[in-house]
């Protein structure tokens, strides 16, 4: 038994009677049930690999087993979206909400804009400029090294449709590095305020990881 649970990231609020998709990779089959008063689309099948999709948008890509969170921005973040925007190839639109304090950044001339942390409000408006004129804006000096945490982490997000976790960042960068560069501490001296989950989530143009502040 797999429980889908969809709610509002920035509420908490459950969203019923919204269509959620699996896609199951071994057979291609499909199933698909709408959430309930709480939120929860549940199907009966056993431990199988797939994806998650709501409202047409893939929203997860791995085990099913369990309940799997899946929380939105906005009620519109689904059918809306567009499959060929930012991050990646998969998500875009906009994360506004209720009430959201935003900001106005200048890149190469137009401007975008970001909520109260610098986190992207069109996940569209992402690109390379974004990150060079909000890097600047907190103090963070981009190295080559930089540029490729944040491209693993857009390129992560294009391939699972979920932002890397600490341990996958860990595990490629101490592949590709070696273990002192690839190490937690050393990618945290690269991004200090909040590590590459954070820092570089919101450079990368990704949402914010589940926890943070």
């Amino acid at each position: 038994m797999v429980s889908v649970k969809v709610t509002m990231k920035s509420t908490g609020v459950p969203l019923k009677r919204t269509l959620v998709v699996i896609e199951v990779d071994s057979s291609g089959e499909r199933l698909q049930v709408s959430t309930d008063r709480a939120g929860t689309a549940s199907f009966d099948i056993g431990r199988v690999s797939g994806k998650i999709l709501v409202d047409g948008v893939p929203r997860y890509h791995g085990p099913l087993e369990g309940e799997i969170p899946i929380e939105l921005w906005s009620v519109v973040e689904g059918a809306a979206v567009k499959e060929a925007g930012a991050p990646g190839a998969n998500v875009g639109g906009s994360t506004a909400y209720p009430s959201m304090q935003t900001k106005t950044l200048l890149v190469n001339g137009r401007e975008v804009l970001t909520d109260g942390e610098g986190y992207l409000v069109n996940l569209d408006d992402w690109s390379e400029g974004f990150v060079r004129v909000q890097a600047a804006k907190e103090g963070l000096g981009l190295t080559n090294e930089h540029w490729e945490v944040i491209r693993f982490l857009r390129e992560y997000f294009d391939r699972h449709h979920i932002q890397a976790q600490v341990r996958e960042i860990i595990k490629h960068f101490k592949r590709v590095w070696g273990a002192e560069k690839g190490s937690n501490r050393y990618l945290h001296d690269l991004f200090p305020s909040g590590g590459p989950q954070k820092q570089g989530n919101r450079l990368a143009g990704l949402l914010r990881t589940k926890g943070e502040h």
